[in-house]
């Protein structure tokens, strides 16, 4: 059974000039991550997580398959939700997603200073400083998509960075 899901605003149109600046934001912090050493898997695992945990269908839809495209596997894909129980996942990447989670669940106790002080010592401050930028603009997609209930299924593949 299929469930019909109808879109709300679109605002792209309603609110353009906001929405584009949030583009070139977006962009701009992921192109700065790049810059650093960021690995474009890593980028993609973060974006994926604070996804599930907002429960944005969309940028779920939008960036596994950008992930897959990128060369994620489909193992580490399906088990994202239960990172810290399996071997998949380097300690870079579990740092980085330890701070997602912190990041996107601030309200749960704020960012711990164990787990801010475990993803300085990985990643060093100009990585870590961009790392944060790319979990805070993918939370801001996150609220915007499920906003506007956008509709997941039809993204067309980033190019794999």
């Amino acid at each position: 059974m299929t469930t019909k899901i109808s879109e709300r605003l679109d605002l792209t149109k309603l609110s353009s000039a906001a929405y584009t600046t949030m583009g070139r934001l977006y962009a701009t912090a992921d192109k700065a991550a790049e810059e650093a050493g960021l690995e474009s898997t890593l980028r993609y695992l973060v974006q994926i997580r604070a996804s599930q945990i907002n429960g944005c269908a969309f940028c779920i839809d939008m960036h596994t398959i950008d992930a897959r495209n990128a060369g994620e596997t489909e193992q580490r894909i399906y088990a994202l939700n239960a990172w810290r129980e399996t071997p998949f996942f380097s300690e870079r990447e579990r740092a980085a997603l330890e701070l997602t989670e912190a990041v996107t669940l601030v309200h749960d106790g704020q960012v711990p200073d164990e787990v801010y002080e475990r993803s300085l010592k990985v990643f060093g401050e100009e990585q870590l400083a961009q790392l944060i930028w790319v979990i805070v603009t993918i939370n801001s997609y996150n609220r915007l998509a499920i906003a506007q209930r956008l509709v997941p299924g039809n993204h067309a593949p980033a190019s794999s960075s």
